[in-house]
Formats: C-alpha cells, structure tokens, sequence
C-alpha cells in the first residue's frame, strides 16, 4: 500500500461463534436497556481513560473497525461504514451479511463531515489510519463535538499524548475487550477473544521447530524503496507465531520503508505479498522476479510468494485467519 493509505477460513466453529445475532446491550452485566444502559463505564483510549455511554450510531473505518463490532455480535449500533479503495470487496468479508445491513458511507479517507452528517455516536478507527490531524478528525475534534471514538490499540503507538505499545495479537485482543465494556457485551467478548487465542496456540504449537527460522520479508509496495511491516503490525505477529521471522523485526515501526540492500543482505526464503488496492499481487510478484535487487533472492528463485489479504493484515479478527493460512504455508515448505 502507499504510505498516505495510513494517513488515511478461520473454523467453521469460530464464524459461527463470531457471526450469531445482533448483541443484546446490557445482557452481560444485567443492566438491561434501560436508564442502567446508558450510565458511562470509563474505557482506556490509548492508555487516557475516557467515560463511554453505549453508542447507538456507530461509524467503522476500513474492514478490521467493522469486523470487531461485527465479531462482538453488534451489527444494529453500526450505522455504517467508510471503506477506501485499498480494502477488498465488503462481500469478501466472513461478515458479509453483517455489511449488506448497515450504510457504506463513503470509499475514501475517513472525514469529520461524513460523521457529523451521519449523526454518529461512536467512531472507530486507528491513529493516522482514519483519525488524523492533518484532515482534521481527531478524538479530541470529536470529543468537542459529542462524539465518542475509539482507537485501535496497535496504532496507539504514535498517538500524540497518550503513546501506547502492545504486541498486535495482545492489542487486538484489548480492543476486542475494550469494546466489549463499552457495549456492555463482556462475556461475549470474553468468549470471542478466547477462541482467537486458542487458535493462535494451535498454530504457535504446530510451527516448525527444527532449524533456524524462516527468515521472511513482507512486500507492501514500492519500488526505488520497499515499503515493508516493522514490528509493531500484525503480520509481524502472524510470521513470528507460525514459526517464521520478520526481517524488519528490528524495526520498531507499523508500515514503514526500508532499502532494497537491507532486504538483499537478509537473504529471505519466503515473500508475503500484501494484496490489496488497484495493484494486484500477480504484478507485485513479477516486479520482484525482474528487479536486479530481489531476482536472485533465495524466495525469488524458489517461487516461495505467499499472498496475504488486505484484512488478514491489519488489526481485525480476520488477522487470525492470515496466521492460519501462512501456518500452514510454512509447515508445507521444503527445506
């Protein structure tokens, strides 16, 4: 993806776990619908505690916003969605009859006008990936303006203020978590994190042991300098969990550049090519097999190309479903 994009198969069991029916607000904890429901429960924002009622008119940036409410059972306090064009098809999505029941409201950058139009109560989204200054659409714009939001945690790491650092299965499970007390659907919650985790473990348990690990470059875009996942993305994450190691693992970044002879000097055996916007991954593939700094790459010349989903990249509970898929990926490979 171009970096101004962040300016702007699981188990049958897990989506039938994560898809069910609409959340009863106030189930988890007995409060009902009622005066009760509308009391505030204070929720970190990025480490800032921040007194929540119960949104009624949510508006989810980009696919991963969308799947948490959407996992967490919350598809009628969803008033719609903004997706840019980076994001794969909605119908793609495990929740695509969650999407078909909500509003798209714009295919662009996330903007203030669009919220405030829409009436929202609730916004979630990730710092400089939908929430940003320089647009003019912050949490505290819209703390002035009435309007709750909601950051994910993994981009709280270069909040302005309130910086927060959490390893990104860790962060996804605290949002999961966090906006399980801000709709008062704890237990589920409880139970939705919980299954994620257990499939982690069975991967984390299946990974390759023998060996060093594969070292493994991720290709976002970019072609006088790679544009690659530092340490504090989910695909670092997903290729340390399922027995790889990131490259860039020592940078400590989200998305980020790097230089071709840093990728040249790690020697990968394995590309993950990050698939998504208007640039299919065929021609990213191709692109690396010409270039004179990757064609004789050791995952060049093996064809060792493992295409990893937009949302199977970035926080969201599909993450899970990438670390699946790369699993067993790395566990077929011939070493």
């Amino acid at each position: 993806m171009l970096p101004t994009r962040w300016l702007a198969a699981g188990s049958a069991l897990a989506l039938t776990l994560l898809t069910g029916c609409g959340a009863d607000i106030g189930s988890d904890d007995g409060s009902g619908s009622g005066g009760k429901a509308a009391r505030t429960v204070t929720v970190d924002r990025c480490g800032e505690p921040v007194p929540y009622k119960v949104p009624r008119r949510a508006v989810a940036y980009e696919g991963g916003s969308a799947d948490k409410l959407f996992s967490l059972g919350l598809t009628r306090h969803v008033y719609g969605y903004v997706m840019p064009p980076a994001n794969p098809p909605v119908s793609e999505s495990p929740w695509a009859s969650e999407y078909a029941k909500v509003k798209m409201l714009g295919d662009d950058l996330l903007n203030k006008e669009q919220v405030v139009e829409a009436r929202s109560d609730f916004v979630v989204a990730g710092w400089n990936s939908g929430f940003s200054d320089q647009r003019g659409i912050t949490p505290k714009i819209l703390d002035k303006l009435g309007i709750q939001s909601f950051l994910h945690t993994e981009s709280c790491f270069n909040y302005p203020g309130f910086p927060q650092k959490m390893t990104p299965f860790k962060a996804l499970y605290s949002d999961l978590e966090r906006l399980g007390r801000i709709f008062r659907v704890e237990r589920r919650a409880e139970r939705v994190v919980g299954d994620l985790k257990k499939r982690v473990a069975a991967v984390a348990e299946r990974a390759p042991r023998s060996g060093k690990r594969v070292p493994v470059f991720l290709y976002d875009s970019g072609t006088d300098q790679p544009f690659t996942a530092g340490s504090q993305v989910p695909p670092d994450d997903i290729i340390e969990t399922a027995g790889g190691r990131n490259i860039f693992h020592g940078l400590d970044e989200r998305w980020t550049q790097a230089s071709w002879e840093a990728v040249t000097k790690a020697e990968p055996e394995v590309v993950i090519i990050f698939d998504y916007g208007d640039r299919p991954a065929r021609e990213k593939i191709e692109f690396l097999k010409k270039s004179p700094h990757t064609k004789e790459l050791p995952a060049v010349k093996k064809n060792r190309f493992f295409v990893l989903d937009y949302n199977e990249g970035i926080s969201g509970p599909r993450t899970i479903d990438g670390l699946e898929k790369f699993g067993a990926y790395l566990r077929g490979l011939d070493r």
